[in-house]
């Protein structure tokens, strides 16, 4: 493995303190594809990828989310590896990354053009009724969803027609993301006609996104293929996926955003009204969901111990370590519940696992880690004190 760059005087925590510390919104490639809930920021991601490796190295995201590191490490010329027990994630990840050729582009453009301008609340219930599951769809009927829920489901039924299954993973992507925008903490109605301008507009936009990102990853992949490899696993079962497994290959870098002890996120959930949970977005998906939030979050947020969080940690931890080069380098970014006792607690967690945490100090300096404010997320704290979580630490090790 090819050596990254000397941490003298701290100059690579610096370069990723100021990128963790960047506050501008997500922006660039296809990072706007869907908000999903507790991602990073593409410039702290893109830091440590430019910091910690090279050129067609792998890059592996073994809970990534909404995909930030991959695309990152895609667009930088990187392998990238990205794994999320959350099949919701999984399917936005691979919409984010699937290239789509000329003729797929324009049945995409023609769908916008044709289809969504004709797309009614007056359509016949029995033409739809086939396209909407009941079990995904719950609190729809609300009064400032059910207009939105009758025309997703009658677009829904039009990608039957679309000419490929990158096409119709395509549409559905961006009615997840038009979906979230009229109903995720929506207590006042969209119109139907303020939903089919936002769509068709919105299409147009991610199709034109999707094609500039997959010109930079050709462009910065010209002597390395652009592979990206997508698992729905346990990420304590990270290193028995094919491309370690199978192939002997291991990562040279993790840049990842696990789990918080303490702190819940609605991974799997839009809240319509303010305040009422729906699995909607598997509905439109097509994706099957897990069992509450404690499947995504290693705990229920209604626990007031976290033995089960840090026993579930050490498992991915122990796992994602054999999935990586010796000497390779793991970036986090996490926030705790209570700090000084579960910060401690999870860097024995990382010890245990095979890793040496990196603290660089500038001359005549301490150690220090970089901690950051989080920006407004909808997540919940299972404890008093919810300050606590409003803060989020970036932690650098090294694979032992």
């Amino acid at each position: 493995m090819r050596r990254c760059r000397c941490l003298r005087n701290g100059a690579l925590l610096d370069i990723l303190e100021q990128a963790a510390l960047d506050r501008r919104r997500v922006a660039g490639w296809t990072h706007n594809f869907y908000r999903y809930p507790a991602r990073f920021s593409p410039e702290f991601a893109g830091a440590a990828i430019d910091c910690f490796s090279h050129p067609g190295d792998l890059v592996l995201d073994p809970y990534m989310g909404g995909g930030t590191a991959v695309v990152e490490a895609l667009a930088r010329g990187r392998r990238a590896v990205g794994n999320d027990l959350n099949s919701l994630a999984t399917f936005i990840v691979k919409a984010k990354t699937t290239s789509l050729n000329n003729a797929e582009v324009r049945a995409v453009r023609r769908w916008a053009d044709e289809v969504v301008p004709r797309l009614s609340y007056w359509v016949p219930r029995r033409e739809v009724e086939p396209f909407v599951d009941g079990n995904k769809t719950r609190n729809l009927e609300l009064p400032c969803a059910r207009f939105i829920k009758k025309l997703i489901a009658a677009a829904l039924a039009s990608i039957e027609a679309l000419p490929t299954t990158n096409v119709e993973n395509f549409i559905r992507c961006v009615l997840l993301r038009v979906g979230q925008w009229a109903l995720d903490w929506r207590n006042s109605p969209a119109s139907a006609e303020a939903f089919r301008t936002k769509l068709a507009a919105t299409t147009h936009d991610m199709v034109n996104d999707l094609i500039a990102f997959m010109e930079q990853v050709r462009t910065r992949a010209a002597e390395n293929p652009p592979d990206v490899y997508l698992f729905n696993e346990d990420a304590a079962q990270i290193h028995t996926i094919p491309i370690f497994a199978e192939a002997q290959e291991r990562a040279s870098l993790v840049v990842t955003s696990p789990p918080y002890p303490g702190v819940h996120v609605l991974y799997h959930r839009w809240q319509v009204d303010g305040r009422r949970e729906t699995p909607a977005p598997y509905w439109i998906a097509g994706c099957s969901d897990g069992a509450g939030a404690s499947f995504y979050n290693f705990g229920d947020r209604r626990g007031s111990g976290f033995d089960t969080y840090f026993e579930a940690s050490y498992r991915t931890l122990w796992s994602i370590r054999r999935a990586m080069a010796p000497g390779a380098y793991m970036v986090q970014m996490l926030a705790f519940g209570e700090p000084l006792s579960q910060l401690p607690r999870y860097l024995e967690n990382m010890r245990a696992a095979g890793f040496r945490e990196v603290l660089p100090a500038s001359k005549g300096k301490s150690p220090r880690r970089i901690w950051r404010d989080v920006p407004h997320r909808k997540w919940h704290a299972s404890i008093s004190g919810r300050g606590c979580s409003s803060r989020e630490v970036v932690l650098v090790h090294r694979a032992v």
